[in-house]
């Protein structure tokens, strides 16, 4: 990675797998961090590193927006949002229980545009910022028990590709991460 020496990135979903690999890598190079999770046990290791941490459900937009606040009240700036928080789900559409499908889309979906919503306005007064959203090779390849994930991580994608437009020329740029299976804990003994 580049020297990040006084830049900041907020990370969603940083107490383990992906996030909590990209919020060590991104500290490392110099970058200021601030992590958010519903996990504090693995965000109290976080902050051992250095990281500025707290706890936020992405699926709650005031949550997000505090989260985008936390960053400039420490900061002053919000460099890099790297949208990554998740959760799986390997359940049959038609054994889909109330409520579950919705969650999928809340956690993985909403957090997102509820991340964007929040950094886009600074990133323009700064006149820069970058947008990592973590997607999956589900949105574009579904699988059988799969559809509440795939179709999450799909809505990612087009909302990604919006937001990509809407910011050209900007000197915003958003760009979509799509890691393979990966054995971060959240698709259980699958791996």
């Amino acid at each position: 990675m580049e020297d990040l020496e006084g830049r900041t990135v907020v990370i969603t979903g940083a107490a383990s797998g992906i996030g909590r690999a990209f919020a060590e890598a991104f500290r490392s190079d110099g970058a200021e961090v601030v992590g958010c999770d519903i996990d504090e046990a693995g965000l109290s290791a976080l902050a051992e590193h250095g990281i500025h941490t707290c706890v936020a459900d992405v699926s709650d937009d005031a949550a997000v927006r505090g989260v985008i606040d936390l960053a400039l009240e420490r900061t002053g700036r919000v460099d890099v949002l790297f949208n990554n928080a998740g959760m799986g789900n390997r359940t049959a559409v038609e054994d889909l229980a109330p409520g579950e499908f919705e969650q999928m889309l809340a956690v993985h979906l909403f957090g997102c545009v509820y991340g964007m919503r929040a950094a886009i306005p600074v990133m323009r007064e700064q006149g820069h910022g970058r947008i990592v959203n973590v997607i999956s090779r589900a949105a574009e390849r579904p699988a059988g028990n799969n559809a509440a994930y795939g179709a999450a991580k799909a809505g990612i994608w087009v909302v990604s590709r919006s937001a990509a437009a809407e910011t050209a020329g900007s000197g915003i740029l958003v760009n979509m991460l799509f890691p393979g299976m990966t054995n971060t804990g959240i698709w259980g003994r699958d791996m």
